[in-house]
């Protein structure tokens, strides 16, 4: 179970990237999101909200072992915030390379009230809730951004 939990919670291995783990395990998120927006809305989002609670379990017992808050390997949670951001968009590479660079600038930035979330809630929801916020926020201007500027497929 500890090596299952280690190959979810880095994203097959991509949380230890040496240089930005973070933004590795998103570009690494794609293909599932090109998978699931296969699915109808009413679909995509039971999988997501799956994906976030064994996500938040996933990243807790990480955590654990390697006996870290928030340990920079775990990268499950941009996994999720990736797919929340993506959610009901086309899986265009406009669309996608739009939203890859929202949700990690919101996920860097962590504007409020993302970083108090990130240092107050303990655990495996806490290293993943941040990311849904920042995933929500991305979300938001993503579709705000299609408005102002359509982008094309």
């Amino acid at each position: 179970m500890r090596r299952i939990v280690i190959i979810l919670a880095t994203w097959w291995g991509t949380g230890y990237a040496p240089v930005a783990p973070g933004t590795v395990g998103t570009i690494a998120a794609i293909p599932l999101f090109l998978l699931l927006s296969l699915l109808p809305l009413y679909g995509y989002i039971p999988c997501v909200l799956a994906i976030g609670l064994a996500a938040c379990w996933v990243a807790g017992r990480a955590e654990q072992i390697f006996g870290e808050k928030d340990n920079r390997r775990i990268v499950i949670d941009e996994v999720v915030g990736l797919l929340i951001t993506m959610a009901a968009v086309p899986p265009t590479w406009p669309y996608l390379l739009a939203g890859f660079v929202l949700f990690r600038i919101f996920d860097v930035l962590k504007p409020p009230p993302i970083r108090f979330i990130e240092r107050t809630v303990k655990g495996g929801w806490g290293v993943v809730l941040d990311d849904v916020l920042a995933g929500i926020y991305a979300q938001i201007s993503l579709r705000i951004l299609a408005i102002l500027l359509p982008l094309a497929s």
